[in-house]
């Protein structure tokens, strides 16, 4: 039976980079994106960059704001896949540069359904799925770069929280667990894999990606359970 991988994230170059790699490991995968709102409130154009996968990719709709998206996102990735082996989540959040008086209740609002709740409900559904299953591995990856807005210039209001709020969820921030147990926690106690990647390193979206899929690949229990940080020192070893 055919691998089945899903990718979940913000759109982004990352995001890019991540389905590459997909692409080259199977003949199709499920990709689902939080597409950036925030450039069609500030007058941009909101289109979603162009992913080189040799048209592997298979486009799910996903709102993140909705818990019965999250499921139903799942599902129907199982159903395209017959499986779902691998689910990669990535948050990579656009940056907004505006100060805390001139964000509008319109845009507080995607940030916290897009770029916050997105998150708690995506990780809920596919922990569950992966215990159900007994297999497979979910991958939290945080692009934890923040752009600079210049001197004088407002701070990226939006990358860090959205980027602090993820991990925080990631490392197990819910400590009495309304998912019975937060996703790291209970890795020893589960049969399938549970892993974080992080970097810090702006210009290297490739690179980063063929680092943790190659992880991803190798499936092994020893990297279960932790956050692994990338350098290209890593990635030339």
């Amino acid at each position: 039976m055919t691998r089945g991988i899903l990718i979940a994230g913000n759109e982004s170059s990352l995001f890019s980079a991540a389905a590459a790699e997909a692409s080259k490991r199977v003949e199709s995968f499920a990709s689902a994106l939080i597409q950036n709102r925030f450039p069609l409130l500030d007058g941009g154009s909101g289109l979603t960059p162009k992913t080189e996968t040799d048209g592997k990719a298979i486009p799910l709709s996903w709102n993140p704001a909705s818990p019965i998206a999250a499921r139903t996102l799942v599902l129907a990735a199982e159903n395209r896949l017959e499986q779902i082996n691998d689910a990669i989540v990535i948050c990579s959040p656009p940056a907004v540069f505006k100060t805390v008086e001139a964000l509008t209740p319109d845009e507080i609002e995607i940030l916290v359904n897009d770029h916050i709740k997105g998150w708690f409900y995506l990780i809920r559904e596919l922990v569950q799925y992966f215990r159900r299953r007994g297999s497979g591995s979910l991958s939290l990856v945080a692009h934890e770069i923040s752009a600079g807005g210049g001197r004088n210039a407002p701070a990226d209001i939006l990358g860090p929280s959205a980027s602090a709020s993820f991990r925080a969820f990631a490392q197990g921030a819910l400590a009495q667990g309304t998912l019975a147990q937060s996703a790291f926690a209970s890795h020893s106690k589960e049969a399938f894999h549970t892993m974080g990647f992080s970097t810090a390193e702006a210009g290297s979206e490739g690179d980063f990606a063929s680092w943790f899929f190659r992880i991803i690949d190798e499936a092994s229990g020893k990297n279960s359970g932790r956050w692994h940080k990338y350098s290209k020192l890593k990635f030339f070893r």
